[in-house]
């Protein structure tokens, strides 16, 4: 487990503190935003950046990594708002219509799918397959960073709408204090100097620009214990459990792939599983306190981090003072204009994207190139779990491919024997090179086979092995294989018999469904 005393503080208390403020105030419109997205009420995607945002400050695997309502969460919940939808009868769809109802009618089953995919994603770590994200090729990385950087971006667009000049220069003026206010002072997160410069110009001025207030009322109370209203049986479990797992596998995806970009940065190693328990944590209690899921925020994380806020009191502060303005600071931040959100938001979409890999990209292997992109325009326009998942099934046939030939060197022991030594993997993609090696017919009586350098990988490998000691025994040649493990040897039918057993045998295991 990670030594959380060690980790609470980063680089000092201030640097954390005042990160924490600006990444709290950076967390009202993208909140907001999410839960309009999922059709619930604003306040539910606030919820659910505090409970979420606490929990995994205290006990996530990676001191200072934000979390809370997400875009690609989010996308998921509407697929379940939109089922619950179609499977209402007309007359009660349009009396919840009517009498203002169903949103919080759908919210009783995204509480649900909330807390299911929660305990999955406790299960994952307590199993400790967090380790899988290590599957995730580097090209795969650049793909997700890059397409969720552009994503960052995209999402600031539909702020512009019905604005006028006012709005693109105070979006151009924070976007050059954040660029510059470092080389001046590194005293004060140069975010929170660009919240309180462009806020006091427009409050000031009275500029005509949209402000957090006009996106939603945020103002309200603490969140309280309640179990989801619906009738809890069966039914209602199956209607969910699909949208509770692509709910618990997006979320583990984005998590873990943020902890990796932030391990870069901060130079030292988070634990994923128990991120994992972290963020299981977090959605079941969301679940019972009326937030939706949520999951690692990679914008909200790297404005962090960029600030200084390495601890986690950074991400105890953000989330603490998230509610505050909920309970008792709403009308304060009401008046913050959108467009110094916006700035830093662009601001963190350019820091976010890999401009590295523009030049990495020309030494690529071509399937590696492929694979980059494809990860690149699947996060945009699809959906990050498919983007990644894709990444990783290519990357894997594309392993599959250049392995799959086995090389060997033969020679003679004497007029009546022949050796044949393996080199490489033997696998289901590699069977077919390896049965073009021999020359049954024309091989002398005495036949030995030496997989000293090779490797049985599954369980295709061994049943090559199988079928050319029944060619050879069926031709009445005698046949010796050396250097097999004993796991193999035991999955062995037809060539068991012919297996040496010397000293220096190998000791692996082989991929097979026991």
């Amino acid at each position: 487990m990670l030594n959380i005393k060690n980790t609470f503080i980063g680089q000092s208390i201030k640097s954390d503190v005042l990160s924490g403020i600006v990444v709290a105030v950076a967390l009202v419109p993208e909140a907001i935003a999410f839960s309009i997205i999922a059709g619930v009420s604003p306040l539910v995607g606030l919820y659910t950046a505090f409970i979420l945002g606490l929990i995994t400050a205290m006990i996530g695997g990676k001191a200072g990594m934000i979390s809370g309502a997400t875009g690609a969460v989010a996308v998921v919940l509407v697929g379940l708002g939109v089922k619950i939808k179609e499977a209402l009868p007309q007359n009660l769809l349009e009396q919840l219509t009517v009498t203002n109802e169903l949103s919080n009618y759908i919210l009783q089953y995204i509480l649900l799918a909330t807390i299911l995919a929660g305990i999955i994603q406790i299960l994952v770590g307590v199993f400790k397959l967090g380790k899988l994200i290590r599957l995730v090729p580097q090209p795969a990385m650049y793909g997700f960073v890059n397409g969720l950087a552009i994503v960052i971006a995209m999402a600031q667009f539909p702020l512009f709408k019905g604005e006028n000049w006012i709005m693109y220069a105070l979006v151009l003026g924070t976007m050059i204090i954040v660029k510059f206010f470092p080389k001046v002072s590194n005293a004060i997160p140069s975010g929170l100097v660009a919240i309180i410069v462009i806020s006091v110009i427009v409050i000031g001025l009275d500029l005509d620009t949209k402000r957090v207030g006009d996106l939603a009322d945020i103002s309200g109370s603490l969140p309280s214990f309640s179990i989801p209203t619906l009738h809890v049986d069966f039914d209602s479990i199956l209607t969910v459990l699909p949208y509770s797992i692509l709910v618990a596998l997006v979320g583990l995806i984005e998590s873990l792939l943020t902890l990796s970009v932030l391990d870069e940065m901060g130079g030292k190693r988070g634990s994923g599983n128990q991120e994992c328990i972290a963020q299981g944590t977090g959605n079941v209690v969301c679940g019972f306190f009326g937030g939706m899921a949520g999951c690692a925020m990679i914008g909200q994380s790297i404005i962090n981090f960029s600030n200084g806020g390495w601890g986690r009191l950074s991400a105890l502060t953000a989330s603490l003072l998230l509610i505050s303005f909920v309970v008792a600071l709403s009308g304060y931040i009401a008046m913050i204009p959108v467009a110094v959100l916006v700035g830093i938001m662009f601001m963190v979409s350019i820091g976010t994207f890999e401009w590295e890999s523009g030049n990495r990209i020309r030494y690529m292997p071509n399937s590696d190139k492929f694979v980059l992109v494809a990860v690149t325009i699947i996060t945009i326009f699809a959906d990050l779990a498919i983007a990644v998942i894709t990444g990783i099934i290519i990357s894997a046939l594309v392993f599959a491919w250049k392995h799959s030939k086995v090389r060997s060197r033969t020679y003679r022991e004497g007029n009546d024997t022949k050796v044949y030594e393996f080199d490489g993997p033997l696998f289901f993609g590699s069977t077919t090179s390896f049965f073009e090696l021999f020359d049954t017919k024309h091989d002398p009586e005495n036949i030995i086979l030496n997989f000293k350098d090779a490797r049985v990988m599954d369980i295709s490998g061994v049943e090559a092995i199988d079928s050319i000691t029944k060619k050879y025994a069926d031709l009445g040649k005698k046949l010796t294989i050396r250097h097999l493990s004993e796991d193999c040897k035991k999955i062995l039918k037809n060539a068991g018999p012919f297996c040496t057993y010397e000293e220096d045998e190998p000791n692996y295991k082989v991929a097979i469904n026991y």
